[in-house]
């Protein structure tokens, strides 16, 4: 009988001090061996669901500000790297323990559609492929960043390739009414990882360049909880409770985990049931149905605190905090008290974004600032949608749901917070022991503070301008998408057209006029917009700041589309 098989991986995920994750999946059960020239290891077996298996490995003893090699063991036979391979060795990097002096690199990008090769599209060149082509080509020369930071998107199940659509074509079990070339089942959507993940280019890079993401939309579907309403629309279809609960439990697996910490898995209730499962398919199925029901007590703080999955994680490296943000799974969504965090989530935030550190990173899948005049597009559509008036409030939605009207402007609530967090850090107003201004010393201000952000398909950078603040520190927007996708040729103009103070003022008077009052925060546009597929890469070295947005040629080369300063002090 063959032995077990690497399927997809190694994903290296994680490196903190001398500890790293690297996370596989086998072709059956195994015991799982990660094996560094240096000496370190680490070993785990897998776990299984669904009928496949899994393991994440914490390889230790890592050697602090070094660069070693590694390959991968199942049941002892060497499984990577491949046999015959012409690709750089894999390398698993070490910061130095006392890293305040080292530069921060943070590559970033969303919105991924599958493998070139596999795409039912003609599309540009893959953005991502043509970053690691680039870094095979000089291994020996390239600096790789830190961490590599996947906003959302990273497969599509309601937008599938044609091997995907002829693999559901032949499937004789799907539930009642399911969409013929959408993914539903755990199943179903392993094949979009294994069809997107084996990419070669891409597979090396992943193991080579440590890596953490959140979920956008198309994980699940396009425009997943964008209201109260939808929720209510999606739990009448016959498939979506199986649909909702994979969608969860696949992302849980494939995603999540691998952007917890060591100590962060070993304290996880999902991973130690799971492990301790002999088969976990029970444990992941309770789990994504119980997920998608906690949103429905989002605004209930004490109860959804009770029962809550958090997907919202954080981290540091060197002087630089990076706090990553479920936009989607948690959603308030009652009309007139809508946010796009509960209250509770809200609450951890905040305490996540005060500390010690000289940049503070906030990575959302969607972005904070949108073009001005598509902004106030969503804060007068959401004022509406809140009418009194019955037959107003149920065009608004309609009007919501069309035209894709879910971003941070379409929840003021969260976005004026939001404002008002970033405008007491930057002016060094921000108290140590809790968001309250005036409850103890401030901390100091941090150099930067930057939103990554995806969905838009098109990239920019804006700057952030606080009325009558103090507010010293420079706050920007950097959105960078696709990574391999396109915007649709009619959206471009109107994308561009809201950065324009013509149209912007005209949906400012238009959202006035519903009864929206003027945001506290003002933007303008410093680079961009760029419409093709890009990848980005935010630098801190000591207290500056500086992104770097490159885009594909047609002959699938990067070059600079955007370079951009971001911090104001040397």
């Amino acid at each position: 009988m063959p032995g077990s098989r690497l399927l997809i991986g190694p994903l290296l995920r994680r490196v903190v001090d001398t500890r790293a994750t690297v996370w596989v999946e086998t072709s059956s059960p195994a015991v799982v061996t990660v094996r560094t020239a240096d000496g370190a290891t680490g070993s785990a077996p897998t776990f299984s669901a669904y009928d496949h298996h899994y393991a994440i490995v914490v390889v230790s003893g890592l050697t602090p500000d070094s660069a070693t090699t590694y390959e991968v063991l199942i049941d002892d036979e060497v499984a990577w790297p491949l046999p015959d391979s012409s690709f750089p060795p894999s390398v698993i990097r070490t910061r130095a323990l006392d890293d305040a002096d080292q530069p921060v690199r943070l590559l970033f990008g969303s919105c991924r559609e599958t493998t070139q090769h596999s795409t039912a599209r003609k599309l540009p060149p893959d953005a991502l492929d043509a970053y690691a082509r680039r870094v095979m080509a000089a291994p020996d020369e390239a600096v790789l960043p830190d961490l590599l930071v996947l906003l959302g998107d990273q497969v599509y199940a309601d937008e599938t390739s044609p091997t995907v659509r002829r693999l559901l074509k032949r499937r004789r079990r799907r539930p009642k009414d399911a969409p013929a070339t959408q993914v539903v089942s755990f199943d179903e959507y392993t094949k979009l990882y294994l069809e997107s993940w084996r990419d070669p280019e891409i597979r090396w890079l992943f193991s080579t360049v440590p890596s953490v993401m959140i979920f956008d939309d198309h994980e699940v579907i396009d425009d997943w909880n964008t209201s109260q309403s939808w929720r209510a629309d999606m739990r009448e279809q016959p498939w979506w409770a199986e649909r909702i609960r994979s969608g969860l439990a696949s992302y849980w697996v494939y995603q999540h985990l691998g952007n917890l910490s060591p100590d962060e898995i070993a304290a996880d209730p999902v991973y130690a049931k799971v492990v301790a499962a002999e088969d976990a398919t029970g444990v992941l199925h309770e789990f994504g149905e119980r997920v998608d029901k906690e949103a429905d007590l989002a605004h209930d703080t004490e109860r959804w605190r009770a029962v809550q999955y958090q997907w919202s994680y954080a981290l540091d490296l060197g002087r630089t905090r990076l706090v990553m943000l479920d936009n989607r799974s948690s959603r308030v969504l009652l009309p007139g008290n809508r946010a796009m965090l509960p209250p509770g989530e809200w609450s951890w935030f905040l305490d996540q974004a005060h500390g010690t550190y000289d940049h503070l990173v906030v990575g959302s899948s969607l972005p904070w600032l949108l073009p001005p005049g598509i902004h106030h597009v969503e804060a007068w559509n959401e004022r509406l949608a809140d009418s009194g008036r019955p037959w107003v409030a149920r065009l608004s939605e309609q009007i919501r749901r069309a035209l894709d009207l879910e971003h941070w402007g379409a929840f003021r609530r969260s976005f004026e917070a939001l404002g008002e967090l970033f405008a007491r850090l930057g002016s060094g107003t921000a108290p140590r022991t809790g968001a309250r201004v005036g409850a103890g010393p401030a901390y100091a201000r941090p150099a930067s503070i930057s939103v990554l952000s995806g969905d838009v398909h098109h990239s920019y950078v804006a700057r952030a301008r606080f009325a009558d603040r103090n507010v010293r520190t420079p706050v920007h927007q950097l959105t960078c998408s696709p990574i391999h996708n396109q915007v649709p040729a009619a959206m471009r103009p109107l994308m561009t057209l809201g950065w324009n103070p013509g149209p912007a003022g005209a949906t400012r008077a238009l959202a006035r006029s519903a009864g929206v009052r003027r945001p506290p925060v003002r933007w303008r546009k410093l680079a961009g917009p760029y419409f093709g597929n890009a990848v980005a890469t935010l630098t801190h070295q000591g207290r500056r700041a500086a992104v770097v947005i490159e885009g594909t040629t047609s002959e699938g080369e990067l070059r600079p589309v955007a370079r951009q300063q971001l911090s104001d002090e040397d």
